[in-house]
């Protein structure tokens, strides 16, 4: 794999400034809604083989 040089004067180093507590209230108010909005999956239940259904 060969190794990506970086070029002269651009830095691939990404870091965000912290949340404030603003900011995080509405992203989890946001995940709320969508978990909201997302229908909840029902678990099947495993049947019973003709085999099964006979003993």
């Amino acid at each position: 794999m060969a190794h990506i040089k970086e070029p002269e004067g651009v830095d691939f180093l990404i870091q965000s400034p912290p949340l404030t507590d603003q900011e995080r209230k509405e992203i989890s108010e946001l995940i709320m809604k969508m978990k909201a909005k997302t229908p909840k999956r029902r678990i099947l239940k495993k049947r019973k083989t003709k085999k099964e259904l006979a003993e």
